[in-house]
């Protein structure tokens, strides 16, 4: 991992942007969007930046770079056409320990600024660290198309619900599982309306508990991409994950990323299982073998709902 991924909050930030072309009008146009208080640092300034200047939405310095310009900041951006002052710019702001991005060259960064699909509050951030800016770009095309227009008003109506939602229910699982049942109502997954939304909540929550599959085993192969959507879907609502030695830790990866993960023993998998599912724990099975015929009867008599998946052969 060559960035560790982030999001900052520059509403109380000091951001200093030197340049004021094409660039910097992109990454202006981003920080005021974050609240973030800017100013640009110039001989020149794009129409696009002096309209913002002539609305007092930035500060605009018209001069050229100098060392002492970076005092009472707190971040630093590089946008000029000119590599040498951009490298100057990042040894400058390092030796004051400054947060210092030179757009373009992620080796003269201390951060990056991803692909975003923004939803707000909802944000999407996908970034290959500077090694294929087409393919990002390509995936964002790609996760726009699978991200339901309706993201933002979900979220601000979940956020609304947290007080009504504690009256409910006691306990954070509870409320976790009453969430995950409700962000599933197709009638959520394509509403339009807040009005919807609160049809929706108001029946859930006066409706009684549903009754669900706690364990479940999931037959890995090697490959990622042929596990089916139920997979997916089974192993990101699992609280405890249990694997063998044999099992490729991409699968473990692709479950809850909050969810307890232990490596047991094959032999000892589904009795580990029957332990946690009579403490209604819902249990995800990772295997890269099928069960033997003796952990099948054990599997008919539990509340197993096995997903096999082969990374050979699919249909297998």
């Amino acid at each position: 991992m060559d960035f560790f991924p982030a999001f900052l909050r520059l509403s109380d930030r000091q951001v200093l942007v030197v340049g004021g072309g094409d660039v910097a009008c992109r990454k202006v146009d981003l920080l005021l969007r974050a609240n973030a208080n800017v100013t640009v640092l110039s001989p020149e300034l794009h129409p696009f930046l002096a309209n913002y200047a002539d609305k007092g939405r930035l500060n605009y310095l018209c001069k050229s770079y100098e060392e002492n310009d970076l005092a009472g900041f707190d971040q630093v951006w590089a946008t000029t056409n000119k590599s040498g002052l951009n490298h100057q710019i990042y040894r400058d702001a390092t030796k004051r320990d400054l947060w210092v991005n030179v757009v373009d060259a992620p080796k003269f960064c201390h951060f990056i600024t991803p692909s975003m699909i923004d939803r707000s509050p909802i944000q999407v951030a996908i970034s290959s660290g500077g090694a294929s800016p087409v393919l990002v770009r390509y995936l964002r095309e790609r996760f726009e198309t699978l991200l339901p227009q309706n993201l933002a008003m979900l979220a601000n109506f979940a956020g609304k619900q947290r007080d009504r939602i504690k009256q409910h229910f006691d306990s954070i699982d509870e409320r976790r599982k009453f969430w995950e049942r409700f962000f599933r109502l197709p009638t959520v997954e394509h509403a339009k309306h807040v009005e919807e939304l609160e049809q929706a909540f108001s029946q859930l929550l006066n409706s009684p508990n549903e009754t669900a599959q706690h364990v479940t085993f999931v037959h890995v192969g090697n490959d990622p991409e042929l596990l089916t959507l139920k997979a997916l879907r089974l192993m990101q609502q699992a609280e405890y994950v249990l694997y063998c030695d044999a099992c490729p830790d991409v699968f473990v990866d692709l479950c809850r990323r909050d969810a307890e993960r232990e490596q047991v023993p094959y032999q000892q998998l589904f009795h580990k299982a029957s332990s946690l599912e009579k403490q209604n724990v819902r249990v995800c099975i990772l295997s890269p073998a099928r069960p033997s015929p003796e952990m099948m009867i054990l599997i008919e008599q539990s509340a197993f709902d096995p997903v096999f998946v082969s990374a050979s052969d699919a249909n297998s």
